[in-house]
């Protein structure tokens, strides 16, 4: 791919409810390799970004890119086959089911065995099924630091390591581009640096290489790891730039930030 090509390129989306417009033309950009994280208040439209650009919603206007390839018409299952994963500001995991079982989940985009094949455990079939599960095990278990509970029921699990299994279904996708929608909400400082360093390892380590749109409350963490932010207010982008540079627009710091300087530390 032409590096030049951005991963993701919006180009003035429109969606509305009814009367209520929760996007009015949004453009944006998002550049391989970088993490961009979307901010602004409750109702600024962040979360009905991320479900147009996965495709749970179909804006009335505008066009969704993706490794140069429009992609506004196709389902989510057929952005989830090209590279594109997601986590939601809601936990959506299968409760009843085991951490292991709900990751594997993650996997069944790549299942290329067919109906015969699968019906008989051998051959190609087993031997694909292996390959996932060792996936699964050395590179996002390792990972995200659950071996302890891997064949715990999901349900039973306290809610940040239940975070985690949700970050860990979506990246058994092996994506490219990863939305995240509120990682960090509902967990003590702890589990936020836990998660904001799992993010920068999937972001930044040569085995992963994720581009990263994050939508997230969490003004320290999204000054710390960004590399770009872009603020939404009322369904329009206000302004975007670097950490620093959003840090210190008026409108912003008034609005969103504080008017407390110097109290978020950038690492880039």
């Amino acid at each position: 791919m032409d590096p030049l090509v951005p991963r993701l390129r919006i180009a003035d989306l429109f969606m509305a409810f009814g009367g209520v417009v929760a996007l009015r033309g949004v453009s944006l950009e998002v550049h391989p390799g970088e993490i961009l994280s979307v901010i602004g208040p409750n109702g600024a439209g962040k979360t009905v970004l991320l479900n147009c650009i996965n495709g749970l919603y179909r804006p009335q206007r505008g066009r969704i890119f993706y490794d140069g390839q429009e992609i506004t018409g196709r389902r989510p299952h057929e952005r989830a086959r090209l590279g594109l994963s997601r986590t939601f500001q809601k936990i959506e995991l299968f409760l009843g089911m085991t951490v292991l079982d709900n990751i594997r989940l993650g996997r069944h985009v790549h299942m290329r065995t067919g109906l015969l094949q699968g019906a008989v455990y051998h051959g190609p079939a087993a031997r694909e099924e292996e390959a996932h599960r060792a996936f699964i095990e050395r590179e996002i278990i390792d990972l995200l630091e659950i071996h302890h509970v891997r064949d715990a029921v999901v349900g039973m699990l306290p809610y940040g390591i239940q975070k985690r299994v949700e970050l860990a279904r979506a990246l058994a996708l092996a994506p490219r581009l990863l939305l995240l929608d509120e990682p960090m909400a509902g967990l003590n400082l702890e589990e936020t640096e836990d998660m904001a360093r799992f993010i920068i390892e999937v972001n930044e380590s040569d085995r992963w290489q994720v581009t990263c749109v994050l939508v997230e409350h969490d003004m320290g963490v999204v000054m710390d790891i960004s590399h770009r932010v872009v603020v939404l207010n009322f369904g329009e982008k206000i302004t975007e730039g670097s950490p620093a540079e959003v840090q210190a627009n008026p409108e912003v710091v008034r609005a969103y930030l504080g008017e407390v300087e110097g109290i978020y530390a950038t690492r880039r």
